[in-house]
């Protein structure tokens, strides 16, 4: 299971007024690419240089854009109007936010991507960026659908490995999943129905992103990566998980918990 900071849809969370207008040193720097919108406050040292302000900016947009044509690659979501971003000092974040979640978070989603900062482009922050993108595009699909939060979950996931180079569970991660399953301790999908896992306890969300994760490499596993964006179609199409289960996987939620379970053991 995940140890990292996780990111998040969150349909219901209020957003303070502060948080939108100040940042640690007061005010949001902005830029733009074809497709985003940034607002960062995640560095407050020189502005220029490898490690200043602008490079960062340029850092995030040039991820961000790398990040949309993969999304279009994958899953065939590709959003037409700016995506708005902010980039916050991690202090900031965390003062701003913390109460909102009962596990630490490293973003969300809410109309506007929000992200816990850095004062540089790492690994953790490029997967964040990935996985609050898909909730980003599935909003702008379809604005008015309430996915539930295994596939909102597990599609930001599995798109957040899978643009990281990682094809389908780690063997640290099958591992997990199987003794959760031994146990008895695995969610039934009406519980991981939610829209957002942003009131489960910290051992909660790590199991119910995990879970959500797999679920949907179980499906890209059955019909091939590419039936997920068929799927995701289906579903924003018809607005009915069974109907777009059954069109591409000929199964329903039903048959689909009762096979991941028997693969588990």
């Amino acid at each position: 299971m995940r140890s990292l900071l996780l990111a998040a849809s969150v349909a219901v969370i209020a957003v303070p007024l502060t948080a939108r207008a100040r940042g640690a040193s007061g005010e949001f720097e902005q830029r733009q690419s074809p497709h985003f919108v940034l607002h960062q406050d995640a560095v407050t040292g020189e502005a220029s240089g490898l490690r200043g302000s602008r490079h960062f900016e340029q850092q995030v947009l040039d991820e961000l854009e790398r990040a949309y044509d993969e999304l279009d690659h994958w899953l065939a979501l590709r959003p037409h109007h700016r995506i708005e971003v902010v980039v916050y000092d991690p202090a900031s974040f965390d003062a701003a936010f913390a109460g909102q979640f009962r596990f630490p978070a490293a973003g969300f989603y809410h109309g506007v991507i929000r992200v816990r900062g850095d004062t540089q482009l790492t690994v953790a922050l490029s997967r964040v960026l990935h996985h609050e993108l898909v909730h980003a595009a599935l909003d702008a699909a379809a604005p008015t659908l309430w996915l539930p939060g295994w596939v909102n979950e597990g599609a930001a996931e599995w798109f957040e490995a899978r643009t990281d180079g990682q094809r389908g569970l780690g063997l640290q991660q099958r591992a997990a999943l199987a003794e959760l399953a031994r146990r008895g301790e695995l969610y039934g999908l009406t519980a991981l129905d939610t829209p957002t896992f942003a009131g489960f306890a910290p051992r909660a969300a790590q199991v119910a992103y995990l879970q959500s994760y797999a679920l949907i490499d179980y499906l890209a596993r059955q019909h091939g990566e590419r039936s997920l964006a068929e799927f995701l179609a289906a579903l924003i199409r018809s607005r009915n998980l069974d109907r777009a289960l059954r069109r591409v996987y000929r199964l329903d939620s039903a048959e689909l918990e009762s096979r991941f379970a028997q693969e588990l053991g």
